[in-house]
């Protein structure tokens, strides 16, 4: 039987909810979107909607893989919805935001692995607002840089692909994705001269070494920002939280990723690949 690990007093959340707060969530459903603030059970949830700011999630709201860590439904997908990059476009519009972020579900059942709706979807969003910036969090493409060339083409500011954890652990916790294919993603967005950023856990089982050298291995591929944040059992179905690291900790992992030559460092128990998101344009 695993051991639970309790929650520490600096994981406690706030609950927030104002104006902004309701109007974003009425957005989200009258548009019938679905965001990975609800989802993977975020918990910046109620901050971020309060500043109404909200994560999209394309592509539908079952994934064809089943990480050991994600929250997100798992299955065969529904078809895709034609009508969401324009109900996506529309509601950033309507939430008036500066800098938008939208991440999907892993569509290995579609031809293109979905790349061609991320694609439809940047451009309109970009068409409809024309002033906001976008950052975009994609799947691997199971490697395929062509499809990856897609989403490139149709230009966000920020492209990321999230490592999730060190080389060691990620086989254990990734039901599809390698870690050497994740680095060949962001160094092919570096490539093309985008910005690409990446996010990690901790709190898997991983050591100081070990997150170390995944800096070393991003910062070669041309990554400048990355986050990084406490691994929270979603449900009972995930993995078990191995440890809950101490806030000191996320700031001497920032202080080192800086150090190594990062641009832009979000290290705390709460960061979330999108939070504060804006700030890293």
């Amino acid at each position: 039987m695993v051991e639970h690990v309790k929650k520490p007093e600096w994981l406690k959340i706030r609950l927030r909810g104002n104006e902004h707060f309701a109007e974003t969530k009425r957005i989200v459903e009258s548009h019938c979107l679905h965001t990975i603030c609800t989802s993977g059970k975020c918990p910046n949830m109620g901050e971020c909607w309060s500043r109404g700011t909200a994560t999209f999630m394309i592509a539908g709201e079952i994934c064809t893989r089943s990480c050991r860590f994600c929250n997100t439904l798992t299955g065969k997908p529904l078809p895709l919805d034609p009508q969401e990059p324009g109900s996506v476009a529309e509601s950033v519009r309507l939430m008036q935001l500066k800098h938008a972020v939208v991440t999907s579900v892993d569509r290995d059942d579609l031809p293109d692995l979905g790349a061609g709706h991320w694609a439809a979807t940047i451009r309109e969003i970009k068409a409809v607002n024309p002033g906001t910036s976008l950052e975009v969090l994609i799947p691997d493409f199971q490697g395929r840089l062509d499809l990856v060339d897609l989403v490139v083409d149709a230009h966000p500011e920020i492209i990321s692909h999230n490592m999730e954890t060190v080389r060691r652990i990620s086989p254990t916790v990734r039901s599809a994705a390698k870690y050497e294919t994740s680095l060949a993603v962001l160094r092919h967005i570096a490539e093309r001269g985008v910005t690409a950023k990446t996010g990690i856990m901790v709190g898997l089982g991983e050591t100081e070494e070990e997150v170390w050298e995944l800096m070393d291995d991003v910062l070669n591929q041309g990554v400048r920002i990355l986050t990084i944040g406490q691994y929270l059992q979603p449900s009972r179905k995930n993995i078990p939280v191995s440890e809950y690291i101490h806030p000191d900790q996320f700031a001497a992992y920032r202080e080192k990723a800086l150090e190594k030559g990062f641009r832009h460092v979000e290290s705390a128990p709460l960061v979330r690949s999108s939070y504060h998101a804006e700030k890293h344009v």
